[in-house]
């Protein structure tokens, strides 16, 4: 799907009295969250088409040390062709046009990926300001956003200076994503919070508000390298503070969870959330992405499963 058919968050001023009175009980969202992956799942028919829609929302993702043009160029052709065309054969699906939602690189590496994905319609995604610390000034973050976005980035997934929410410092998170949703111009705002280095579920709540309000696209839990990454019970909390943004403000921001997943139940787990807590509109890629590079695979594997009854050796499905 088209992003542009979700009218994009005009953000707000900053209401720090609704901040103020945000609250998160941790015992009844973990008594939520437990009822998530515990219930009985889909199987068969369902469980399969469930997989092929978590596969539209994937960010094909690759930030390593080593990554090098060639890797990005078998990451692109993977993102345009997901699943091995004698599996969609079999499933009926051959002629479903199936990609992901975005290939997500570092800034060097925007080019070889935009012009490897030149004519698929699959954005390509830079993390920026300093990624993943964040630990830069605030000009070199702006400067790094709009260098991205000349270089041909269509998403950048920014991360926010964890110290203004542990501080308590509304205000300075509020213009700073201001600042950075500025410098994107046309190119759509991931806010990844980096719950893991936030403390509580409170702060997770208040951050999400926050960045919401500065014109966020989309809230993000994690950059996939703290010791805490995407977690149900973080998700649960940023899914509903979406929800209440939607409901006070009137614009749909979407929901990205990130690190740790990398299996097919996983996904599976997740899709769930979003359409229990948000609803249909949340089930597709222009409002719900998941940052992986492992899930894929294992999507792939249980697909074959489907529809050959075995369980092939997991070097068959390479990500790339």
């Amino acid at each position: 799907m088209n992003m542009k058919s979700i009218k994009r968050n005009e953000g707000m001023p900053l209401d720090l009295d609704l901040i103020k009175e945000i609250r998160v009980n941790r015992s009844a969202v973990e008594r939520r969250a437990a009822t998530i992956n515990k219930r009985r799942t889909v199987k068969k028919e369902w469980q399969a088409a469930w997989l092929l829609r978590a596969i539209s929302c994937i960010d094909l993702t690759t930030l390593a040390g080593d990554d090098t043009p060639g890797n990005v160029i078998r990451l692109c052709s993977k993102a345009m062709n997901p699943v091995r065309l004698d599996i969609l054969e079999e499933l009926g699906f051959a002629d479903l046009n199936l990609k992901v939602g975005a290939v997500c690189v570092y800034h060097n590496m925007i080019k070889t990926a935009v012009d490897a994905l030149e004519g698929s319609g699959i954005p390509v995604a830079a993390v920026s300001t300093g990624f993943p610390a964040g630990q830069i000034t605030h000009r070199q973050k702006i400067a790094e956003i709009k260098a991205s976005v000349k270089a041909g980035a269509r998403e950048i997934d920014i991360v926010i200076t964890r110290g203004k929410v542990l501080t308590g410092d509304w205000r300075g998170l509020y213009k700073e994503v201001q600042d950075f949703r500025e410098a994107c111009g046309e190119a759509h705002l991931k806010t990844i919070l980096a719950t893991g280095e936030l403390s509580t579920l409170t702060n997770v709540s208040k951050a999400s508000h926050v960045c919401m309000m500065a014109g966020a696209d989309f809230i993000k839990t994690s950059t996939g390298k703290e010791s805490v990454n995407a977690t149900i019970p973080v998700s649960l909390v940023m899914a509903r503070a979406a929800r209440e943004y939607f409901e006070y403000a009137g614009f749909k921001v979407g929901f990205k969870p990130a690190g740790g997943i990398r299996k097919a139940k996983q996904a599976l787990d997740w899709l769930i959330l979003m359409k229990e807590e948000l609803g249909d509109d949340w089930l597709s890629s222009e409002l719900f992405r998941f940052g992986a590079s492992g899930l894929l695979s294992d999507i792939e594997r249980q697909l074959e499963h489907f529809v050959t009854g075995r369980y092939s050796s997991s070097y068959r499905h390479p990500m790339a």
